[in-house]
């Protein structure tokens, strides 16, 4: 079964401290559980803010997102990704190569 993350990367109105992207859910499951996962995920996120003010979302494909907070004192923007695991240095191979 795939393996799956749904990111948010800072994008607007966040500190240098801030900047770096989060894994927001980890998972196994169907492109299509993912992809709900993912709109869960776009629905629900407010990063670290005691109060929002407005949700913005905008669709950018199937698998992102971007979010865009108004918080208390400030707007803030997020892109809301799902990206599938297509390689695992730790995996073992499901079968030996020819050789």
């Amino acid at each position: 079964m795939p393996r799956w993350i749904v990111l948010a990367v800072p994008v607007e109105g966040v500190g240098e401290l801030n900047c770096d992207a989060r894994t927001i859910a980890e998972f196994e499951g169907s492109a299509e559980e993912a992809e709900a996962a993912l709109r869960y995920a776009v629905n629900t996120y407010e990063d670290s803010l005691w109060k929002v003010r407005r949700r913005e979302i905008f669709i950018c494909s199937s698998r992102s997102y971007f979010l865009r907070i108004q918080g208390r004192l400030a707007k803030y923007g997020f892109l809301i990704q799902l990206a599938e695991l297509v390689y695992d240095s730790d995996a073992k191979p499901m079968a030996q190569p020819f050789g």
